[in-house]
């Protein structure tokens, strides 16, 4: 950047990522007019991949279905636009973009069974969302994963820098 004061302020990204909560809320809606009350495609005419060594170590051991694979492809490209259109690309930009896209799934899938006329709070649980296979303090352990390497990454893009 030459002569501008790059923005990277806290509240800058706390706004950030309020708008990421909307745009998680508004696709959870899409999805579950999809889906319905059949999570992870269980219901949808789509290709499924089950029991990987790969999908246990890279996809929480859930399966992997064409539907899966366009929708997540489809947000990465999403959430990197900005970086593709905006005439620089730097490692504190895609950092943001890997941090939002992580809180995104996050919310989106919270979000997915709380509104949920077919789930709710009552069925957000390790029984009834089978397809999370592993759980801890409430919740898939993807979810803490995520947000813990979604925090990292925010941290690491506010920690100031050495003068």
């Amino acid at each position: 950047m030459t002569g501008a004061v790059e923005k990277t302020g806290v509240a800058r990204t706390l706004g950030y990522l309020a708008w990421v909560a909307v745009m998680a809320f508004f696709f959870a809606n899409a999805e579950i007019q999809i889906e319905g009350g059949a999570g992870w495609a269980t219901s949808l005419p789509t290709w499924r991949i089950e029991n990987s060594i790969w999908l246990d170590i890279f996809w929480g051991g859930r399966a992997m279905t064409g539907y899966h694979a366009w929708v997540f492809t489809f947000m990465v490209l999403v959430f990197f636009a900005p970086l593709a259109f905006n005439g620089r690309w730097t490692w504190r930009d895609a950092g943001l973009a890997v941090a939002g896209l992580i809180v995104f799934w996050v919310c989106e899938d919270f979000l997915w069974f709380i509104i949920n006329p077919a789930f709710g709070w009552a069925r957000f649980n390790a029984v009834d969302a089978f397809w999370h296979k592993h759980w801890i303090w409430g919740a898939p352990v993807d979810y803490w994963g995520g947000l813990a390497v979604a925090l990292l990454i925010l941290v690491t893009r506010h920690w100031r820098r050495a003068k």
